[in-house]
Order: C-alpha cells, then structure tokens, then sequence
C-alpha cells in the first residue's frame, strides 16, 4: 500500500569528506532492518559504496539511493559524496530532496566541504538537522563542534541532546525535550525563536513537550533554527534518535512549496498530488554497457508502468517499459511512481541529467541543477587507432552519466581534452572508462587548469564599422563602444540615446559581445570581469541587420581586447592542510615554494590544521608530496577560491 505523503522524507545525508556520513548511512540501514549486517567503509562492504572505485578508494563518488521504514514512515535516502571533486553530483542531489542531514566531525567541527555543501543547500532552500559525529574520539567536543556551526555557518543551532560521558568513555545521549532541568536553556532559545512558544513560556515559564518539538519543527521548515543531535555512528550510538528527529522535523513533500516550472514563458505550480499531470525531474543517468538506468524524482502525479512521458526540451517522447524501487546497486520491479517518490526507470534512452519528464498532454520544464564550470583538463587519446572509435563511445558515456565533465577537441592541436572539477575527478572518471570498456587503453596527458583572461586596463570611444556588400541587400553596421574591468562576469549597458540604434540591435551587440568574450588575445582562454557600454551606433534604412550588429559588436569586442591591457587569471583554491604539530615547518615551506598564502592555522591535540590559498596549478601531485613529508600522517583538501593574476611565465612553466 502507497505510504502517505506526510509520512515520506526525502533527505540527504551531507557532510566534508571522512565525517562518517556512509557510516552514518549504514547504521540506518541496519537499525531500520533494511540490512542485517553493518557494513564498514575500510572492510569495503558497505551498501551505498558499491563502487569499486569507492571501496578502493574508502570515500563516497558517486550519490547512492536507498530507502528505509521507521516508526511507520518511509525515508528515501540519498548518500552523497563529501569531495569537493564531486560537488556537482552533491548538487544534483540536493535539487531533488526536501531535507538533509549535515553529519559533522566531534573533534574539527565544521570543515571546508562541510561548509560549501551547507551553502550548496541554502541556494534551493533545503531545511536541514546537524548530526555532531565521531564523539567518542580523542579530542571531540559537542560544545567547540556546535560554536563552529554558529560561527561559520552564520545559523543559530539549537541541540537538543546531551551526550552522557565524554571522549572514549561516550556511552550515550540524553533527550533534552523530555522536560527536565536540562532543558532550561534549549526552552529558552526556541520561546526566544518562536512566537507560540514565546506566548506560552510567558504563561507558564516552561513548555510542554508538544508544543517545544512543534515548535522545533516549525523553526527547521522556515530555516530559522538548525536543530542539533549528536552520536557516534561507528559505535552506533544516536542513530534510532536521529532517525527520530529526521520524522519529528524535516519535511515532507506536501510540507515544501508546490514544484514551479515554465512552459512557453508561463509559470506553473505542479502539488505533491498523485492525481496531478505527471512531472518528474531527473538527476541521475547510469549508462552502463548493459542498459540505461534513468533516476528521477516525481513531483506530481502518477507514472505508470508503460506510460509515455515527454521530454519538454527535445519534444520527444519515450516510453517507461520498467520502473524499479532503487537500494543502491540492487533494485525491484514496482507498478507504479507517484509524486514524492524517488526511482529509477529502463527504457528511456534519450532523457538527460536535468531534463524535465511530463505527462504529453500538460508540458512543463522544471529548473534544472545548477553546472560548475571543470577546472581542470588532461588530453586523452586511445593508444591503438583501432580504439579511436571505442574511446568516443566511452568518453560519450561519461559525459551522459555526469555532466559536470566536457569532452572537447583542441582546436590547435586536434586532441582530445577531457575537462573536470579536479585532479581526482578526472582519475576516477579515466578509470572508471577503463573499467566498463573492456580493457580499452588509453594515454592521458599532465593536468592543465582552465585559465582565464580579463581586462586590467579597458579602452573608450572605439568605433567599429561593418559594412559588406555582396549584390542585394549588404551588411550595414557602425558601433561605438567603452570597455572596462567589471567584478561581475559579463556586464552590458547601452547609452545610445535618440533611436540612433534600435531595440532589436542593442540586443544583437550584446549578443555578439558575449560571441567575443569565447577567447581572450593572450592565449585564447575565455575572458571573464569586463563591462561592455555601447556608446552610439549607426544604422542603414535597408542594410542593417541583426546579423551585422551582431558581427560588428563580436569585431569591435575582439578590437578592444587587442587595445587593452589584458592579464592572465589562474584558478585558487583554499586548501585546508591537516598535519601532526612535529611536522607542519615542512609543510609550511612546501605551501610557501607553491606560491600558496597561509590565510590561517589552529593548533588542537596535538594536530595543526593550516589553511592556505595555492594556485591550482601548483597542486597536482600535492598528496604524494603531503604523504612522503609527513610520513603518511597528512591530509588535505581543496575547494575553489576564484581567479587571480597569474605570473608571466604561467604558460611555459
């Protein structure tokens, strides 16, 4: 029998890399009874990394569903990775759950991925519970963990467990809504927060029970509070309260705004109604030789074994001939999908990550994921000329199943570049080719960093005019334009007064400005912070186009940039480096020697955690370096800081 709607949660469980969220993950699975033995992430049998690769590698690659029952709800549950390599995978995951847990470590407290998936949740509004994991670990301190959430997450945190026993004598969790003396401070933060809760500790000057986990509930949905639990997952110590609190306060999908969409410029509201036309998005594409497993969620409706859907953005339709309940890498057969659901489906063979699947007789197309531009590049090619064509279906196969890599051809040199988030993205992405290719060999080049180019010093009044006449009507433009140095991307205004140029064509300059920005003169990278003004133009009754206005601007742009003073930008990362405190002058001298800037250093248990702004191109290769000075005991991680001026030779280096 389908589960109500406001007995589904769809969650996520977040989290930086090795805060325990897979072993979070599998204490759920076996406290709910959906496995009957623990997997262990360095046994390399867990149920969500089933990957090779993941067990190989002991962290989370790729986001693996799974579903479990508790106290007569159904929970859908996606795994994502902690990575910052992987942050898009994390991203297509979030635009489809209505909640999350965010798992942090007892002992660092908020980290740098911890940090960027917080803020990838935020930009889709995902309410969220924080569980303060590993405190059964040398060093760990609910009170520090839950001072660096209010601190560097700017969220006002409300715990609502006490940990009985500390460090390796944590044997348990008190509840601190059972009202008691313990309660105190909690009941005060939340009447302070809740303006129900405020009336009654006015009259009362306590809470019921009742009304403080409504109240709780209610501050979670809005994203006024953040409630807080605590545990250790490997002692599976927390996990039935926080499969609790995961019941008791994150929503469910009727307790989340109606999915919007737009179909041909009109916006549209699809409910969490079953009985709705059918809307679903997908976030997940697992092309393997064998057969095309599509994962989507629905957001309304029903969709039905059988059923034709639309695919809004192609206008093609296709039919679903199975619809499979997902566990991971095991699924079953199911009838049907309604709305709140997560599944998989076989017999698509065209829908893409992101793209809308409806019902063909109500269209809609739902907003997609957002996209991170790759950073990083390698040239690649199929060492025998008999794989040439074994690698362009394999390398095809990688994009479909994650559009966060492009494969592109070297316009100068005729190679193939495959481009990505990160040094270990592209690792896993080569290797995991090799895998499902049936031994295809292939050559892959040394890491090269996506550069950008911008304006230092712009130029103004520069006058372009295009003007060709083949017999018939010609091409006729005259554009005046002033170019700048922007904190934005791409910004363009027009000053043109008096009709001079029309609507149609300040629109068509524009156009062909964004045409120019595709590469820079330095060394044709794309060129990104400058302000585009077109100052004054002139047109002809008959020859003007928007083509020509278009191509003029695209000319006139190019012009400007050969006048201009240009620099070179390369990617910065912030790198958090974690280092015994013996060992971390090495360290220091090797960021230094990597033009990295130290931004920052805390000293804990005898451990030093630096934090320092490095070039990206200066660490390739950095966690062998990282492992050979510190004799294995070191770790590092990254996440993008932006551009900055690169040094002259950054091209030869």
């Amino acid at each position: 029998m389908r589960t109500d709607l406001d007995r589904v949660r769809n969650i996520g469980i977040l989290a930086h890399v090795d805060a325990g969220k897979t072993t979070t993950t599998e204490r759920i699975l076996f406290a709910t009874g959906a496995t009957y033995k623990q997997g262990e992430v360095h046994d390399g049998t867990t149920v969500t990394d089933f990957d090779a690769q993941e067990r190989d590698r002991g962290i989370t690659i790729f986001a693996a569903a799974v579903s479990v029952d508790w106290r007569g709800h159904r929970v859908n549950l996606i795994d994502t990775p902690g990575h910052v390599d992987f942050a898009d995978e994390v991203e297509r995951s979030l635009r489809v759950l209505d909640g999350a847990v965010a798992v942090f470590d007892g002992v660092a407290g908020v980290e740098p991925q911890s940090e960027s998936v917080w803020r990838q949740a935020d930009r889709y509004g995902v309410p969220r519970i924080a569980f303060v994991n590993k405190l059964d670990r040398a060093g760990a301190s609910l009170e520090r963990a839950v001072a660096s959430i209010r601190d560097r997450l700017h969220v006002t945190p409300l715990v609502v467990q006490a940990p009985v026993g500390v460090e390796s004598g944590f044997s348990g969790v008190t509840d601190l809504t059972e009202i008691s003396e313990m309660s105190a401070t909690l009941v005060e933060q939340v009447a302070e927060l809740h303006a129900g809760a405020l009336e009654e500790y006015v009259e009362t000057g306590t809470l019921t029970r009742e009304t403080l986990r409504r109240a709780l509930r209610e501050l979670t949905l809005s994203g006024a509070a953040v409630v807080v639990l605590c545990g250790s997952a490997y002692h599976d110590i927390g996990i039935p309260e926080l499969l609790d609190a995961v019941v008791a306060y994150l929503p469910s999908p009727l307790d989340v705004p109606a999915v919007r969409g737009e179909w041909r410029g009109a916006d549209e509201r699809r409910p969490a109604d079953p009985d709705a036309p059918f809307a679903g998005l997908v976030f997940k594409v697992h092309a393997a030789p064998t057969g095309r497993l599509t994962y989507l969620r629905v957001y309304s409706g029903t969709l039905r074994k059988g059923m034709e859907v639309l695919e809004p953005n192609e206008a093609t339709t296709e039919r679903v001939s199975r619809i499979l309940h997902v566990q991971a890498d095991r699924h079953t057969d199911v009838p049907r999908a309604v709305a709140g659901d997560i599944v998989a489906v076989i017999g698509l063979k065209h829908a893409r990550t992101g793209e809308t699947l409806c019902d063909p007789q109500h269209p809609l197309v739902l907003e997609p994921p957002s996209r991170t531009t790759p950073v990083v590049s390698v040239a690649i090619e199929a060492r025998t000329r008999a794989d040439t064509g074994r690698l362009a279906v394999a390398l095809a196969r990688l994009v479909e199943e994650d559009p966060s890599l492009v494969v592109d051809t070297d316009a100068e040199t005729g190679q193939t570049v495959l481009s990505g988030m990160g040094e270990l993205h592209l690792e896993v992405a080569v290797e995991k080719m090799r895998q499902t290719s049936n031994g295809l060999a292939v050559t892959v080049g040394r890491p090269q960093v996506a550069y950008r180019e911008t304006v230092a010093r712009g130029v103004s009044g520069l006058l372009y005019r295009y003007v060709h006449q083949r017999g018939g009507a010609g091409m006729y433009a005259h554009v005046t334009i002033d170019v700048a140095p922007s904190s934005e991307d791409f910004v363009f205004e027009s000053t043109v007064v008096g009709g001079r140029v029309r609507k149609e064509f300040v629109e068509a300059v524009e156009s062909g400005s964004r045409d120019a920005l595709a590469a820079g003169p330095i060394a044709g990278y794309p060129v990104t912070g400058v302000r585009v003004t077109l100052t004054d133009g002139r047109m002809h009754e008959k020859d003007s186009s928007e083509l020509a206005f278009r191509l003029a601007a695209r000319e006139a742009l190019r012009q400007a940039f050969a006048e201009s003073e240009m620099v070179l930008l390369e990617p910065i990362v912030e790198a958090t480096v974690t280092v015994p405190e013996e060992l971390v002058g090495g360290v220091l001298g090797d960021l230094s020697a990597r033009r990295g800037r130290v931004t920052g250093s805390t000293t804990h248990a005898g451990t030093v955690v630096v934090t320092a702004e490095v070039p990206l191109a200066e660490l390739f290769g950095y966690a062998t370096r990282l492992r050979s000075r510190t004799q294995g005991r070191g770790t590092f991680t990254t996440r993008p800081a932006g551009y900055a001026p690169a040094p002259a030779n950054a091209l030869t280096r």
